[in-house]
């Protein structure tokens, strides 16, 4: 890698800190959202100093020929432990047993980076070496055992993270399993890069040299590794989050036919308020089943039930289930209303049910209004009753 690609994703994660960072601070007591921003913040950190210019700046400003190495390694290690930790939280359970894991994963990954820190005070590196300082310092006293507990510290986090997201991934569908298995692979991916670490250091303990695995293939794994594992945690809130709002599209698209039907029955003219269509699609929706509700409470006085239960019926006959039937029949009482509405310009029948009780439910309970503005559309029983009424009125007139 070159020296400034480690900016690269350092600055992606800074941004993706300062999106985030508001959500957080309005919900610190989450554990869930602090575990993310810690991920974010440590993610960011690593790459930031582990890049060879930071390294020099480290040393230089200390003083201490190699002091950026215990700094990385403890960077290091606290990410491994805040990749458990958020996935203790993401999975949930009892809050008592997921408290309980997390101070475990942190307590034990504290040890590893006071180890660290002791064990390169101990050392004796006084060669500054910016790309291969594992290999270089394989053999030496102290430093060698700060390099294996560290490698063997983030070594054992990967394939624990490998195991818990698989298990999970198994009990899950959806997008939440998607990304499991993409976070599996980028954990895969970081055991890789450990594994080429451990080599290129053995076989310096053997006598060989293999440090370009240490020095030009590590590197390039622990960013795929970083990349991967990121869009891992992505795919399943980003998708859900686009499922929603498609959702809520489609909710606002379906409610159009009902809408249309029952707009000149609730129209209040100028004292109707209305909002913008750039407004959030769930204020659009809301506004649509207000106005929707206002048509069906000006209809009420032309509601009949015994109507409403004969289209019931015929929508059972014709195979339609329960909650589909519900919907074709209150479909069919509204097409009936709105025609019987027309032919009382006078308002007579609302004269004499003045006192009557609308209600938004029926015996059944609450209207499925998408379901209804549906049935206007497609259902036959209601476009039967349409053709009826339509008919009767010009015998009527006729």
């Amino acid at each position: 890698m070159h020296d400034t690609s480690y900016y690269i994703p350092a600055v992606a994660m800074a941004i993706a800190l300062a999106l985030k960072g508001p959500a957080v601070l309005r919900a610190w007591r989450d554990p869930l959202l602090r575990s993310v921003y810690a991920l974010l913040a440590l993610s960011a950190l690593v790459f930031c100093f582990a890049a060879p210019p930071t390294i020099t700046w480290v040393n230089h400003i200390t003083g201490i020929p190699n002091v950026s190495a215990p700094l990385v390694y403890s960077l290091l290690s606290a990410f491994s432990a805040s990749c458990l930790v958020l996935i203790i939280h993401w999975r949930g359970g009892p809050s008592e047993v997921t408290r309980r894991a997390s101070r475990r994963w942190i307590a034990g990954y504290s040890v590893v980076i006071v180890a660290c820190v002791t064990l390169f005070v101990l050392g004796h590196a006084p060669e500054e070496r910016l790309r291969d300082l594992d290999t270089y310092y394989a053999n030496t006293p102290f430093i060698r055992e700060m390099i294996v507990l560290y490698l063997a510290a983030l070594t054992f986090a990967n394939v624990a993270m490998v195991m818990m997201c698989w298990r999970w991934a198994l009990q899950v569908r959806g997008w939440l399993r998607a990304g499991l298995l993409v976070i599996v692979s980028g954990f895969l991916t970081n055991i890789a890069f450990d594994a080429a670490k451990l080599t290129a250091v053995g076989a310096r303990w053997t006598g060989g040299n293999l440090d370009y695995l240490s020095t030009d293939v590590a590197p390039v794994l622990a960013a795929a590794g970083e990349l991967i594992c990121a869009i891992g945690f992505c795919v399943p809130m980003a998708c859900q989050r686009f499922g929603d709002v498609w959702s809520t599209w489609a909710t606002y698209r379906h409610l159009g036919p009902l809408w249309r039907e029952l707009r000149p029955a609730g129209d209040h003219g100028d004292h109707a308020v209305r909002i913008a269509w750039w407004s959030p699609t769930e204020l659009l929706v809301t506004q649509r089943e207000s106005d929707i509700h206002d048509g069906l409470l000006s209809l009420y006085p032309y509601f009949d039930p015994e109507e409403r239960a004969r289209a019931y019926d015929a929508a059972v006959s014709a195979g339609s289930g329960e909650n589909r039937a519900r919907a074709e029949a209150d479909a069919t009482m509204v097409t009936v209303a709105l025609r019987a509405r027309a032919e009382d310009p006078e308002g007579r029948i609302v004269s004499a049910a003045a006192d009557a009780t609308p209600s938004a439910t029926t015996a059944a309970g609450p209207r499925d209004l998408v379901g209804m503005s549906l049935a206007l559309r497609r259902s036959p029983v209601v476009a039967t009753a349409r053709e009826r009424v339509a008919s009767g009125s010009r015998e009527h007139v006729g």
